[in-house]
């Protein structure tokens, strides 16, 4: 039997031999917190994995938070920011994109629904047609005045038309930079693979005072991340990603980040995320890391030959509609992603026939797997909920052979033929 095409690498990646050996060196290691011998060599390696993570990202040591997932690390960011913001000046406004991945913004989405009392509102940041967020639209709805907190949102800034279950309005009326309690903005998309203005949103939030958050799960060895650079409050990252172990995840915490952690415990990680800590996922994690971005030039030129074959195939296919851009000077994706629609066909249709032709492939985000609605990314794109229905998303991996790119190549059309025949549930 051949071997199975893996082409769902935006979901998870395959741990990486460099991670599978560190580990495996870090498996006898205990409790990091013991006064003793054992305890205080576990902390010596941790640190020493904190200590190479920090220079890989451009941080220092001691703004690395070693998390049990991406999502935790999300979640610990966009509460904690939040509560420390209303907190300290009273800001009680969220402000973020309807691209978002769920960990980010489900959190939103219950911080902001009024069911719990937690008094936030939410104001959303407008997107394109592309799935790119409108940052200097956003920002411009202010006025000149924002390092003041002068000017108001208006009604200029909308965003595609969008199908959410939150009471709270979006975007919300009369809005200030002083009302903002974060400003939150994934790296990249998850699904798309469009590359979001975080730099540009980051320098808006530097000036004005915003504590901001980005998502950058998707981005972090796979393309240049540096946190320093950047300016951002947090960052969150996830091991498995960038083929590091599962259930390790990393959040980038400035110093002065003002987070009020709702994970409450014994103190560790700074208090922000208590808990005895993973020493060998950071382990992992750290030489995953170091592998991804060693190779990670070379890596970019393979996923991009192979994608924009991809894409020539697909514009073949009747009625076909690409999604991931392609790339131009100003605008850029992540090299391997290749997301897709073929309206007449159910996305999970795709999936089961590719299945049994021996390839991994998905309709968009892992975290929602099983459940069957049309993307909520697409849907903020302002694409209709039939057509969306319909979305493949190809993420290739860099070990990926001509071979494999030509097998895929000649059957996705007869898949998405045999789904149209199929038809919509």
């Amino acid at each position: 039997m051949s071997p199975r095409l893996y082409v769902d690498n935006a979901a998870s990646q395959p741990l990486r031999p460099e991670a599978q050996e560190a580990m495996a060196h870090a498996a006898d290691l205990l409790n990091p917190a013991g006064q003793y011998a054992s305890g205080r060599e576990a902390r010596r390696v941790l640190e020493d994995a904190r200590e190479h993570v920090a220079a890989l990202l451009g941080a220092d040591s001691a703004e690395v938070i070693f998390t049990g997932s991406g999502t935790e690390a999300d979640n610990i960011a966009v509460q904690g920011l939040a509560y420390g913001s209303k907190v300290s000046r009273g800001a009680t406004v969220i402000a973020s994109s309807n691209i978002e991945h769920p960990a980010v913004m489900e959190t939103v989405d219950w911080l902001t629904s009024g069911v719990v009392g937690f008094g936030f509102q939410r104001c959303s940041l407008p997107v394109d047609a592309t799935g790119r967020v409108l940052a200097q639209q956003w920002i411009g709805a202010f006025g000149d005045d924002t390092s003041h907190g002068g000017g108001a949102l208006s009604g200029t800034a909308q965003p595609a038309e969008v199908s959410r279950t939150s009471s709270v309005a979006s975007p919300v009326d009369g809005v200030e930079p002083g009302d903002i309690a974060l400003l939150t903005c994934m790296w990249a998309n998850n699904e798309t693979g469009v590359i979001q203005p975080v730099r540009e949103l980051a320098s808006f939030a530097r000036e004005c005072g915003i504590p901001f958050h980005t998502d950058a799960v998707q981005a972090v060895g796979h393309i240049p991340v540096d946190f320093h650079e950047l300016g951002a409050s947090t960052l969150a990252a996830s091991a498995h990603k960038f083929g590091g172990p599962k259930s390790t995840g990393i959040l980038l915490a400035r110093r002065d980040a003002h987070i009020l952690s709702p994970v409450r415990g014994g103190g560790q990680e700074r208090s922000v995320r208590s808990g005895t800590v993973n020493v060998q996922g950071a382990v992992g994690c750290a030489a995953a890391l170091a592998s991804a971005i060693d190779e990670m030039e070379e890596a970019a030129a393979t996923l991009r030959a192979a994608r924009e074959q991809l894409r020539r195939v697909v514009h073949t296919i009747d009625d076909a509609r690409i999604w991931t851009p392609e790339d131009t000077a100003c605008e850029q994706t992540l090299p391997g992603h290749l997301h897709m629609s073929f309206p007449g066909a159910e996305g999970d249709c795709l999936i089961m026939l590719l299945d049994s032709a021996g390839v991994d492939a998905s309709t968009g985000s892992a975290c929602s797997a099983g459940v069957n609605r049309a993307s909520h990314v697409l849907t903020a794109m302002g694409v209709p909920a039939e057509v969306a229905r319909g979305a493949l998303r190809l993420t290739i991996g860099a070990d990926i052979t001509d071979e494999q790119v030509e097998y895929l190549s000649t059957i996705l059309p007869r898949v998405v033929e045999q789904a149209r025949a199929a038809g919509m549930a």
